[in-house]
């Protein structure tokens, strides 16, 4: 059941190569993924779906709509899905560990500056330069995205009153669920009608699931206590790096006393800047609190559930298709998870589009990308250098 049959299949030569593959195509995206989920999985979609063609835009959606309904970082979750898919067990090991190394020793490195030297580098010029470029991607991502899972006039309705109420406020997970419960029932009411169905004939799978002081000190905590304290908030958050920040505030500064308030918003600040998953907060406050041994435990810590629920939800994701009930829900969670990102789309840019230069940046890179493939790495990093330099110059 846990065994990929497809990838179990191919000659060794050929799952050595998929392995190398793997490796280095999410070191690439974990190295170039600036402004957080929606920019991480707009840019899984254009390398992974469109570019390489490992699987197809549909399935690459319910595993998004899967990723939304566990807790965890939703963007390292479908890394781990998307590198099951290619390479079994080890190829999600691998497109986990790749993904998050590169943000693990930027922040890592940005700890020791910080845990020694009280300051950290400059960065806002480049962040300046990114930003937009990032925006156009999330764009090209959504249209792409939209194409597949908008399939009638209630997934299209889904996902705009998504984008309405998470506007509004409203919580994501109520959201998903309900837009889930929603499709599955409109979906399946010539049953309901019918009186073709009774409870105990619903498919078992829907009842089972500025930076101040010289050197900035931590008060330390033990090796075991950073590793299970970061393991159970990876095991327990939904969300955002806002509902982070709720969890981090909430064990290390009000229940444990072992950092103060500024530090763990400084933290936040490095998770948000680098590129890679936001939960590598967890590496910059492992650091503060233990060295480098805290540091590595608290990021297996955090990340660690999200391997094992990857593990034992993939499998059961092309099952779960095949009933038309849970088809119905996972089709209302895909709009509803369309809507969400478009709603954080319109956050990012409203930050991101400041003034005449960002929004050029913008307008040019999104037609380059969408209309004549401009690859994505070239036009992040040129946006990163007009950012610097303008920033040197003004």
């Amino acid at each position: 059941m846990f065994i990929n049959p497809a990838f179990r299949q191919l000659d060794p030569s050929e799952k050595r190569r998929r392995f190398k593959e793997i490796a280095l195509v999410f070191l690439k995206l974990g190295s170039l993924s600036f402004g957080g989920p929606a920019a991480h999985i707009a840019l899984m979609d254009e390398e992974i779906v469109n570019k390489r063609k490992w699987l197809t835009r549909e399935k690459f959606i319910d595993l998004l709509g899967a990723t939304n309904l566990i807790p965890g970082p939703n963007s390292t979750e479908l890394a781990l899905h998307l590198g099951y898919e290619r390479g079994g067990l080890l190829g999600l090991v691998i497109a986990g560990t790749a993904f998050i190394l590169p943000a693990m020793a930027i922040v890592l490195a940005f700890a020791v500056l910080y845990a020694n030297y009280g300051s950290l580098p400059e960065v806002t010029g480049i962040l300046y330069g990114i930003k937009p470029v990032i925006m156009a991607v999330i764009l090209q991502a959504l249209v792409r995205l939209g194409r597949s899972v908008v399939k009638n006039r209630l997934s299209a309705v889904i996902g705009v009153s998504v984008v309405a109420l998470s506007l509004m406020g409203f919580a994501e997970i109520p959201l998903l669920l309900a837009c889930g419960v929603l499709a599955m029932l409109v979906e399946n009411w010539e049953k309901i009608r019918a009186r073709r169905f009774s409870v105990s004939a619903l498919p078992l799978a829907l009842l089972t699931p500025q930076i101040g002081e010289q050197g900035v000190k931590a008060a330390g905590m033990p090796l075991p206590g950073i590793f299970f304290t970061f393991l159970k908030i990876g095991s327990v958050l939904y969300g955002s790096g806002y509902v982070l920040l709720a969890f981090l505030q909430t064990e290390l500064v009000d229940r444990f006393a072992v950092i103060t308030s500024q530090q763990l918003m400084d933290a936040v600040a490095v998770g948000q800047f680098t590129p890679g998953p936001v939960f590598t907060t967890a590496t910059f406050l492992g650091y503060l609190l233990n060295g480098v041994p805290g540091a590595v435990l608290a990021t297996v810590g955090i990340f660690l559930p999200a391997f094992v629920l990857v593990f034992l939800l993939n499998p059961v994701i092309p099952k779960l298709r095949r009933s038309t009930w849970i088809a119905g829900a996972l089709d209302g969670v895909n709009a509803a998870s369309l809507g969400l990102m478009a709603a954080v789309s319109v956050r990012l840019g409203i930050a991101s589009l400041l003034d005449p230069l960002t929004i050029l940046l913008f307008v040019i890179s999104f037609p380059l990308m969408m209309r004549f493939k401009f690859n994505t790495a070239w036009a992040i990093l040129a946006g990163g250098i007009i950012g610097f330099v303008y920033q040197m110059f003004s």
